[in-house]
């Protein structure tokens, strides 16, 4: 199962963590993990590329699966704009996954 974990705090999204593996299919035809991958891999370039924030990334597929990526604690007001916007776009997404593929996915929004 994906566990997708998004942490809140002063108002804002301060990091996201992705463990494990879906297995609703085959290897290279498991849809859901395709989804959850491509949302997170697209949130990442977009926060690197689109709104230059510089993200801390770990990544460790070997280790069963493992994304965790952080944001600066401060940001100039525009660049945290962009980089709010595509992270509740990509916590949409994962909500959207998770709430059709409960068994392979589950969803969680932590607020300190």
């Amino acid at each position: 199962m994906i566990h997708a974990t998004i942490h809140y705090g002063a108002k804002r999204i301060n990091s996201f963590q992705i463990t494990g593996h879906a297995d609703s299919g085959e290897y290279g035809q498991d849809i859901v993990c395709a989804a959850v991958s491509v949302l997170a891999i697209t949130t990442v370039n977009g926060l690197q590329r689109v709104a230059k924030i510089p993200v801390s990334v770990d990544n460790r597929d070997q280790a069963g699966g493992f994304l965790e990526v952080h944001l600066p604690p401060k940001l100039e007001a525009s660049t945290e704009l962009k980089g709010q916007t595509l992270l509740q776009s990509f916590a949409d997404g994962l909500r959207d996954v998770a709430t059709n593929y409960a068994d392979f996915v589950e969803f969680a929004e932590i607020k300190d």
